[in-house]
């Protein structure tokens, strides 16, 4: 009886512990070190950066991105602070230069990383705009009037 009863025990306990050892289903991610394809790394804005272009894309920025990117792009948001994740210094010109305007429509639409996707939240002028927010940063510190 106990041999019956031990085996019961032992039975149950794998039950409950093998599902929570299972893997979960998440999206594959790339490899960090993956290249954008050729399509991506070429596509230009169609969006001048003109400062209404501008202007929407700071409000987009303000409403879904300033939690993590902080006010300033600094990468340095509550969010970003509080879950310690290291989101890119937009004001960062060398790094900035490393993305392409078409890159980061890219990234913006698809996320990256542990960054969600704008998807369908937003347009594709919406996402062209903020593309020309997030390049402002760089532009700003790199001014004359900001050194």
């Amino acid at each position: 009886m106990w041999r019956y009863f031990t085996a019961l025990v032992i039975f149950a306990f794998l039950a409950v512990i093998s599902p929570a050892q299972e893997t979960k289903n998440e999206p594959e991610k790339p490899p960090a070190d993956q290249m954008a394809s050729p399509e991506v790394v070429t596509r230009k804005n169609p969006v001048a950066p003109t400062a209404s272009s501008i202007a929407a894309g700071k409000k987009l920025f303000s409403i879904d991105c300033v939690m993590c990117h902080g006010q300033e792009g600094d990468g340095k948001g509550e969010l970003a602070v509080t879950l310690k994740l290291s989101p890119p210094d937009y004001r960062d010109e060398t790094a900035m230069k490393k993305f392409t305007d078409g890159e980061l429509f890219d990234i913006i639409t698809n996320g990256k990383g542990g960054m969600p996707s704008e998807g369908k939240r937003a347009t594709p002028e919406q996402i062209w705009n903020l593309v020309n927010y997030v390049r402002s940063f760089a532009q700003k510190k790199s001014s004359p009037a900001a050194k």
